[in-house]
């Protein structure tokens, strides 16, 4: 039996797979709102390592601009780990490691991400927050997957 860190790894996994699918303009252009949208809360934030703070709004319009726009683009998810649970919501961790990211410098990176997440599946991401992995630390890693 599935354990709940077993899918929140999966459910992770599988929203990063659909990143991919969707610059590889593998995705039915559908799919934005059953593999992504459907799986976010309505008043969502989402801050990559800019710091820059986005709406779900915000998010899906630029996604949906991206489509197709990388067909190279890769993602392997890594050090999934539950940090606190409380009564509704699950704080995760997990690294995130790009190759091939056209609109990121370098194409080969990697992030620590921290996720809020509602406990109750289906899941809904409440927050997410990524920050930029150390240079020692992307250097040290491996990019082939």
């Amino acid at each position: 039996m599935a354990t709940l860190l077993d899918n929140v790894r999966r459910e992770i996994v599988d929203v990063h797979a659909f990143f991919v699918a969707w610059f590889g303009g593998t995705a039915g252009r559908d799919q934005m709102e059953t593999q992504f949208v459907s799986r976010m809360d309505a008043n969502m934030t989402f801050i990559p390592p800019e710091g820059v703070s986005l709406s779900l709004e915000q998010l899906t319009g630029g996604l949906k601009q991206a489509f197709g726009s990388n067909p190279n683009f890769r993602i392997d998810i890594r050090d999934v780990v539950i940090r606190h649970m409380l009564d509704n919501h699950i704080l995760v961790t997990y690294t995130e490691w790009q190759r091939g990211a056209l609109n990121t410098s370098p194409a080969e990176n990697a992030r620590q991400s921290s996720a809020l997440l509602t406990k109750n599946q289906p899941f809904k991401w409440l927050h997410l927050q990524e920050t930029w992995l150390p240079e020692e630390i992307r250097a040290a890693g491996s990019f082939n997957f």
